[in-house]
């Protein structure tokens, strides 16, 4: 009986290992002049993988149980897109300083990412082009666009006869023509109506958005994918902004009252898109826009948030989106700025609220070392401004990790330590601050907040 029982045991194992072995999926290549040393492996916003650069600047990843689809890598500050199936041996080659256009693929998977990098490529250099276009006609502005579309559906089918796609990777090089013609279309009446003297928008025909009708609005493999998420944006920007034009009164050319709007843009992002990742950052987007770009005042802020947590409530997002709210408020003019800690060139700590309060006019302004040109203007046009207005104190936060780093940038510039601060700690003063441009100003007075969302280059304007 056990002869027997140990028979079967062999059995079983030698079956086990006879098995074929899920196939390893190899993600390699080589980064000319790298910006960092790692290269991450992102699915959706989520890091799977990671990789250090060897003396050849060159990396690898072995990934097991991939499942096929779209992913992006990251080698700060710059990503990119690539396609990996199960099984694929893919290389990447490119150099940095022309990140996108150096960027080449080789190997198992070639076709489909070259393909993809192709489009994404000559999407950009469109834009040049049809600028030219909005002044035209809707029909003679669709026909123009189509044809744009047609050339490059042209090259799919070239590259269907040299290789043959699987459905998931064809329906991908598909939507990468298509969202990014559409976003296009969406933004014709508004481009057109910028340039004209008009004060409503012209009435365009259905069949300029007969694509519309074709949307999918809850692909989850498409919800990461930027072109089709950038013309989600623009779609319920222009669906709410139509809306408005009807059931709102709207016939002015700019949307006045920025509560209404957005929330109506709450309202139909909710009703239509049941996704929950593609809603959840869609929403955000919705948030973000509100709070960095209104300004509104405290109740109307009060009232976006209600209404957010009301339809979006378990968002993915919620709590930064409730930590951008709060900031907000506590950013309202005659409000005393947060108590966050900066440092001076001798390494001795203050506090902006403090430094706030030494004199009655104070500007405080924003640099890093990773722009070496935005430092040189930025501080260029603190000391034009300085010049002109001796009563105001400018006073400069550097958003710099490094201590002697710092320094060396401002030594190396021949620029004066006076007035020069570094933030001990970056993202609390970029969050509390809701620094979102390097441009940003915030003018005080008597230690109390006059205007916390200026721009250096147009300060008192």
């Amino acid at each position: 009986m056990n002869k027997q029982l140990l028979y079967l045991f062999l059995v079983l194992c030698t079956a086990c290992n006879m098995q074929e072995k899920e196939p390893l999926t190899i993600f390699s290549g080589e980064i000319v002049n790298p910006t960092s040393q790692v290269v991450f492996l992102y699915k959706d916003d989520v890091v799977i993988d990671s990789a250090h650069l060897d003396m050849y600047n060159r990396f690898s990843m072995k990934l097991e149980n991939l499942k096929e689809g779209l992913y992006n890598f990251h080698h700060a500050p710059q990503y990119q897109y690539v396609y990996l199936s199960k099984g694929d041996s893919l290389l990447i080659r490119l150099n940095t300083l022309y990140f996108d256009e150096s960027l080449v693929f080789s190997g198992e998977g070639e076709e489909i990412n070259n393909f993809l990098i192709e489009i994404f490529l000559s999407s950009e250099e469109e834009e040049e082009i049809v600028d030219n276009y909005y002044q035209l006609e809707p029909n003679d502005f669709s026909k123009k666009i189509d044809s744009l579309h047609q050339a490059k559906i042209t090259l799919l089918d070239e590259l269907q006869t040299e290789i043959k796609l699987s459905p998931s990777i064809l329906a991908m090089a598909e939507a990468s023509i298509d969202y990014n013609s559409y976003i296009f279309k969406e933004k014709y009446p508004f481009e057109k109506f910028k340039n004209s003297n008009k004060t409503t928008f012209d009435k365009i025909s259905v069949d300029f958005y007969i694509y519309r009708n074709e949307l999918d609005f809850n692909n989850e493999k498409l919800t990461y994918f930027t072109p089709y998420y950038d013309f989600m944006k623009r779609y319920f920007d222009n669906l709410a902004h139509a809306y408005c034009a009807t059931d709102c009164d709207l016939e002015i050319k700019t949307i006045k009252n920025q509560l209404h709007f957005n929330i109506h843009k709450l309202v139909l992002i909710d009703s239509i898109v049941q996704e929950k990742k593609l809603k959840d950052n869609l929403f955000r987007n919705v948030a973000l826009t509100y709070f960095l770009k209104t300004h509104d005042n405290v109740i109307n802020n009060k009232l976006f948030f209600d209404e957010f947590q009301k339809l979006s409530g378990n968002n993915k997002h919620i709590k930064e989106i409730h930590d951008l709210y709060e900031s907000v408020l506590k950013m309202q003019p005659e409000y005393e700025l947060p108590d966050l800690k900066v440092l001076d060139s001798l390494g001795n700590q203050t506090s902006i609220k403090a430094l706030a309060q030494q004199s009655q006019n104070v500007v405080f302004y924003f640099w890093t070392d990773k722009n070496n040109s935005h430092f040189k203007n930025i501080t260029n046009q603190a000391k034009k401004m300085a010049d002109l207005y001796p009563e105001i104190s400018f006073i400069a936060i550097s958003l710099t990790s490094d201590h002697d780093h710092w320094k060396n940038t401002i030594t190396e510039s021949k620029y004066s330590f006076k007035n020069q601060y570094r933030a001990a700690d970056i993202d609390s003063v970029r969050n509390n601050l809701i620094i979102d441009g390097l441009n940003k100003a915030i003018i005080t007075k008597d230690g109390t907040i006059v205007d916390a969302y200026k721009d250096m280059y147009s300060l008192f304007q």
